[in-house]
């Protein structure tokens, strides 16, 4: 064990804390047992450069599957390739309403306290990714959206760009992996609305040519059974939303809409969440809600982390990983 988890065990005895800790160690454990992890990310954590911890669990064979929004498959890129072009804005609570459209004028895009540069990171990945959804377009072949990300990171085309090291990229190493991955909600995001301007200028034919999020959740569920068939598999999510929401919601799927009733349900399950505790908010239940329905058993170990995500995330996978 190293230092930072030495530090945690120490110190890390009630409350949210403990919390923490006794999270990481069931999440080892799971491990240990032969089970395997899928994660789920929300919110702005890849503008967090949450990569810098998780590309090290990838790596490690410590997560198994990977749910996010395209916000965050997009921005990992994005810090990739632009870090030097993003400003942080410390004094980001104090911006009027005409500090912020200075920053549009700059074409500075703000996630909290920074900001995404326009040119160096959304168009120079526009150019990238374009030539590979009308290269699809042209043979008539489907992929899904996340499919894409890994042909241009694979493909070398945006080495030139680098700006960190791409051992901090968590996409680079799930591309690596071919780590499975699903990303409900894709076309909300800045790539998504990207991709349907080029089908209204025609640039593409045929916008069957993304995958779609229905088809997310069918490979996702062949996934799903064969995987818990093998080993059982935990949920460790991050934040709330439909990053979560989507994946969860595999198991009663199968078992109610399926008929497959001998799926197993998910064996660990993990939430870090800042939302308030609520029964009427998918993001602020407590997990025993979701025995009800059908998504975990009484016996899953169950950890909500009432905390911020950009903070206990790496302490727990640094204790994960042994640092």
């Amino acid at each position: 064990m190293g230092p930072i988890s030495q530090f945690i065990d120490k110190n890390y005895r009630h409350f949210n804390s403990a919390t923490l800790k006794d999270a990481a160690i069931a999440y080892n454990k799971h491990l240990d047992q032969g089970g395997v992890m899928f994660m789920t990310l929300a919110g702005a954590m890849s503008s967090a450069e949450l990569g810098v911890s998780l590309a090290d669990m990838i790596r490690q064979g410590k997560v198994h599957g990977i749910s996010c929004t395209g916000a965050n498959l997009e921005e990992d890129v994005y810090n990739l390739v632009a870090h030097d072009h993003y400003e942080r804005i410390p004094d980001w609570r104090q911006l009027t309403p005409q500090d912020e459209q200075k920053l549009l004028d700059r074409h500075l895009n703000r996630v909290t306290d920074t900001c995404i540069p326009e040119e160096e990171a959304i168009r120079r990945i526009e150019k990238a990714i374009l030539d590979v959804w009308q290269e699809a377009d042209k043979k008539g072949e489907r992929y899904l959206p996340h499919e894409y990300f890994y042909k241009i990171l694979l493909n070398g085309s945006l080495e030139k760009y680098y700006q960190i090291d791409p051992k901090d990229s968590w996409l680079l190493a799930a591309a690596k992996k071919n780590l499975p991955m699903v990303v409900p909600g894709w076309e909300d995001s800045t790539t998504g609305n990207i991709f349907a301007a080029h089908c209204l200028k025609g640039d593409i034919k045929d916008p069957r040519t993304m995958g779609s999020g229905i088809e997310y959740m069918m490979t996702f569920s062949k996934w799903y059974t064969q995987q818990s068939a093998k080993s059982d598999i935990g949920f460790f999510q991050i934040g709330g939303g439909i990053a979560g929401d989507f994946p969860i919601c595999v198991v009663p799927m199968l078992h109610q809409d399926m008929g497959l009733t001998e799926t197993k349900t998910w064996k660990y399950f993990c939430q870090i969440s800042d939302s308030t505790t609520s029964y009427g908010s998918y993001s602020g239940a407590v997990p025993n809600e979701k025995i009800t329905w059908g998504k975990l058993d009484i016996d899953t170990p169950r950890f909500i982390i009432e905390s911020d995500a950009t903070i206990v995330a790496p302490l727990v996978f640094a204790y994960v990983l042994g640092w």
